[in-house]
């Protein structure tokens, strides 16, 4: 009885999350972004006459330029409004801004440093409005370090046991991936990016070990997932890895990763892949 009470908890807690959020998330791997790429970032958003886009650059080193350069592809594809929202310079808790991004049919996140754009948002109004868009509706889109923010627990690229910084990671230690706190609007999956591009086999398969429960997604350059509730359409030039549900998952005295066996998938344009929202 008391199992059978606990799932239903979980159903029901299931459908409400479902429920709650109602916009989508097109997520990038980085790279070149195509035209035909874009496109489909503004026909995911499904946008009316009226609506608008913000784009978010605290990411960036850059960020004037990052927007610059958005601004510039958008624009010869959809005629709108697109307004650049660097809260780096700006008031978070400016009521017109942060108002303007919760009714924001689209919000895209620039790519850089995730942690960058963390310290920016983090337990501010700017982190609530983008969670309200969601909600409600919109879509909120990221590339590179715009796709890492999405989950809930980060990979911030160091590691903890090698201070010596490889985009490869070139061990599969247990405890060697540093998360930090991301939007969360993927709770229970971690997006990895530049995947293919930058090999990063190693640092997805530590950040399961970390959090076996939960999916790990490794999106390659110039490729997306539009993620709608519990699945995600892989959209763009190259592909996607899934990695899950590792069985008997354990570390030797030296810290060796090893598990026996997982689930491991290779999708392309128009696959449809199970996650956890």
């Amino acid at each position: 009885m008391k199992k059978l009470f606990l799932s239903l908890i979980l159903i029901i807690s299931s459908f409400l999350l479902k429920a709650q959020n109602k916009g989508s998330l097109f997520i990038i791997g980085g790279g070149n972004r195509s035209d035909a790429l874009m496109q489909k970032m503004l026909q995911t958003a499904s946008l009316k006459s009226t609506d608008y886009i913000i784009v978010l650059p605290m990411a960036s080193e850059v960020p004037d330029v990052g927007f610059e350069t958005i601004f510039k592809q958008l624009k010869k594809l959809d005629n709108r409004l697109i307004r650049n929202f660097n809260f780096s310079k700006h008031d978070v808790n400016d009521k017109k801004w942060i108002d303007s991004l919760a009714n924001a049919k689209l919000i895209y996140i620039l790519g850089g440093d995730q942690n960058r754009f963390m310290n920016v948002v983090l337990n501010t109004p700017v982190y609530d409005a983008i969670h309200k868009a969601y909600k409600s509706g919109s879509t909120i889109a990221g590339t590179s370090a715009g796709a890492a923010v999405m989950s809930k627990y980060m990979i911030t690229g160091k590691q903890l046991l090698d201070t010596v910084y490889k985009e490869t990671f070139n061990k599969l230690w247990s405890k060697n991936v540093e998360f930090s706190r991301g939007m969360g609007l993927l709770e229970n999956t971690i997006i990895d990016q530049h995947f293919l591009k930058r090999n990063r086999y190693n640092r997805l398969i530590s950040a399961l070990a970390a959090h076996p429960d939960m999916v790990g997604i490794g999106i390659d350059e110039s490729t997306a997932i539009i993620v709608k509730g519990n699945k995600a359409t892989v959209a763009g030039q190259s592909q996607v890895v899934r990695i899950a549900n590792p069985q008997n998952l354990k570390s030797t005295d030296k810290g060796l990763l090893k598990f026996s066996k997982a689930e491991f998938g290779i999708f392309t344009a128009g696959d449809v892949i199970d996650i956890k929202p």
